[in-house]
């Protein structure tokens, strides 16, 4: 466990006159996640701020120059603006409140949902405010472990651990071997961090393209790489070569034999590979 006393979050987490409930390993991650944003002009917004401590915590660790702003369902937590802070009441699992939100505010630098744990509700967030994020910025997702409980009608397909897996098949789908069609989604979220409990969105759009093959032009040693399908430009030559001789013709079913016993001998690594792996997943 690590040495909470030492870290300024938790410091602030302490200051804070109003109650606030955190996990013990969330300190470290704050601090890991949002120490590069202490004393800039930035706009923080956290969804669900119950007993009010965790708004004093953030103004308090983040500086007086960044613009915190709370959300919750209970229009009771209103109190807090006569402390400063501003203050929305909506239902996070409702799109049309996030469009009005966003419209209000503006765009966000950091958006940390601590609100309501049900899957609707962590998912809707993250689709509602990814587009509303700078770049530079993240959206961290709380109490994640709520996609493993009963209680949350967990596991299920639909979880937003399951969601967030599924977000990195679409950055994964930037690769220029798998693009297919653009997305607002995997254009804005450059990468992931994955905690105990807690999942960040990245957000950088300038970082988000459909990536391509490079070469720095050095000398190849003849090497035979079969550990993908041959590039475009291999095809390509071969079949400029069958065109302009015709004497090459011979090369087609010779291809087609080596593909064949390739692909077989592919399948069978892959079966094999299977049974080895098998214990690495749960």
């Amino acid at each position: 466990m690590p040495d909470l006393e030492s870290l300024e979050i938790y410091a602030s987490y302490r200051k804070s006159p109003y109650l606030s409930v955190k996990h013990s390993s969330y300190f470290q991650v704050y601090e890991e996640l949002l120490s590069r944003f202490k004393n800039r002009p930035i706009t923080f917004v956290e969804v669900g701020i119950l007993h009010g401590g965790s708004l004093f915590m953030w103004r308090d660790y983040l500086g007086p120059e960044a613009r915190i702003i709370g959300i919750d369902v209970d229009p009771v937590a209103r109190r807090w603006e006569s402390s400063g802070f501003e203050i929305h009441i909506g239902d996070q699992g409702d799109p049309r409140f996030w469009d009005g939100f966003f419209s209000a505010v503006g765009d966000v630098d950091v958006l940390l949902d601590d609100g309501g744990h049900f899957n609707d509700q962590q998912i809707v967030t993250a689709h509602g405010c990814i587009p509303h994020i700078r770049d530079g910025g993240m959206l961290i997702v709380e109490d994640t472990h709520a996609s493993y409980l009963e209680f949350y009608r967990n596991p299920s397909r639909f979880s937003f651990i399951n969601y967030s897996k599924e977000m990195i098949d679409r950055i994964n789908s930037r690769c220029a071997v798998l693009h297919k069609s653009d997305d607002v989604y995997k254009n804005a979220v450059y990468s992931m961090g994955i905690y105990e409990s807690i999942v960040c969105f990245n957000i950088d759009r300038g970082k988000c393209f459909v990536s391509s093959h490079t070469s720095n032009e050095g000398r190849p040693l003849g090497a035979q790489e079969f550990s993908k399908p041959e590039p475009d430009a291999v095809l390509d030559l071969q079949n400029a070569l069958r065109q302009r001789f015709s004497f090459l013709r011979w090369i087609a079913p010779l291809r087609a034999a080596q593909r064949f016993a390739f692909d077989a001998w592919l399948s069978l690594r892959a079966r094999i590979g299977a049974r080895k792996l098998k214990k690495y997943f749960l």
